[in-house]
């Protein structure tokens, strides 16, 4: 079971199991063709709807999407998620990180941070292009930016500093 939210106002609980989905406990009865690079068609109660994954943070296991040209992110909490959420723990799942490393291998095509620059948790560092797609890749905690690794235009392989933290 997945909560899924895209603002304050809209969450769902989805259940995903291989025969069917459910939304809140209804059926949710709709047919998605992955049309490539990232690009998908949803047909949904008789309507047609173009799809574009824009970026994906694994970590914060949101994704922005682009659906009918208005753009959302979604976020994902699994039952973990919920536990620490429900436990009070959730801010004690996250631990101070140092640096920031690439998730996959790709190509700087956009620096937002200087050293020295305070951030928050979700704000921009960089934006990592990788298979066709541009990825948003963001602060996973507060802190002050001490080195920025790369340089417009790099090409960088998984797993390699992106960005420091003091």
């Amino acid at each position: 079971m997945l909560q899924v939210r895209t603002g304050p106002d809209s969450v769902w609980d989805v259940d995903y199991r291989p025969d069917q989905i459910t939304v809140n406990g209804q059926p949710f009865g709709w047919d998605l063709v992955e049309l490539g690079n990232g690009r998908y068609h949803l047909l949904w109660q008789n309507r047609s709807y173009p799809v574009e994954v824009v970026g994906v943070d694994g970590a914060a296991k949101t994704v922005q999407l682009k659906l009918a040209g208005r753009r959302f992110e979604v976020q994902a909490k699994d039952r973990f998620d919920l536990l620490l959420d429900k436990l009070g723990m959730s801010q004690a799942a996250s631990h101070k990180i140092n640096e920031v490393k690439a998730p996959m291998p790709g190509l700087i095509v956009d620096i937002r941070v200087v050293p020295g620059q305070t951030v928050q948790k979700g704000d921009a560092l960089l934006v990592l292009e990788a298979m066709k797609m541009e990825n948003i890749i963001k602060s996973p905690g507060d802190g002050t930016v001490s080195a920025v690794k790369v340089a417009l235009r790099d090409n960088v392989n998984k797993g390699q500093v992106l960005v420091q933290f003091a």
